[in-house]
């Protein structure tokens, strides 16, 4: 009996092209262009009276490129590139981009309903880092046991990275939640990425923790 194949599980074209790199240089690209127009950087953040009141829906996929300072993108797109080549390698290119962009989106708009609800109306989500976090689970799940040197120092396994920086995530949203750091954006690229990697490519991330 032939298996069909849901739409959500059809396999993209699994060709390589350094999809990472490209992602790397439209962030850098748009920081440079925030820099010089402070007003691009307003309308391209993510506020949820811009998207709820105000119709800029775009804001829920251009925050990702967004970034506050120089240290803000730097730390982002290192470990886009550390974790991300490695996911590319894994997925392919066409997959990488699709499970970067679709876990980005997804940990706005909950990071948008939590603000909306709490009544959080002037706050201004910018930076990768739900995507990033996505794409670390991603690195964690293909490569459990793969050693990252955590500020150049101290030497992890990938997956106990991940539970780690969930562990801290979750510490931080309970007991400082108003501290300007997107600890929900975070925790919802976690995820959204087991749950891409789980329902889509057939991936038990925790699984493969433990393999």
């Amino acid at each position: 009996m032939t298996r069909i194949t849901p739409l959500f599980q059809k396999p993209l074209p699994r060709v390589y092209f350094y999809g990472v790199l490209g992602v790397i240089a439209v962030n850098l690209l748009v920081y440079l262009v925030n820099e010089i127009s402070w007003e691009t950087r307003g309308l391209m953040a993510m506020n949820p009276m811009a998207v709820v009141v105000e119709g800029y829906w775009w804001q829920i996929f251009t925050y990702m490129y967004v970034h506050g300072d120089l240290s803000h993108i730097l730390f982002n797109m290192l470990g886009l590139f550390f974790f991300g080549t490695a996911v590319e390698e894994e997925i392919g290119s066409w997959e990488f981009l699709a499970f970067y962009h679709v876990t980005g989106v997804l940990a706005g708009l909950a990071s948008l309903g939590l603000y909306w609800i709490t009544g959080q109306y002037g706050v201004f989500l910018l930076g990768a880092s739900g995507a990033v976090f996505a794409v670390t689970l991603a690195f964690a799940a293909y490569r459990p046991h793969a050693r990252v040197l955590v500020f150049f120092i101290v030497p992890l396994r990938a997956r106990n990275l991940v539970i780690l920086y969930a562990a801290f995530e979750v510490f931080s949203q309970i007991f400082n939640p108003y501290g300007g750091v997107a600890h929900l954006t975070h925790l919802a690229g976690f995820v959204f990425a087991f749950l891409y990697l789980l329902l889509r490519l057939r991936v038990n991330a925790w699984k493969e923790f433990w393999s």
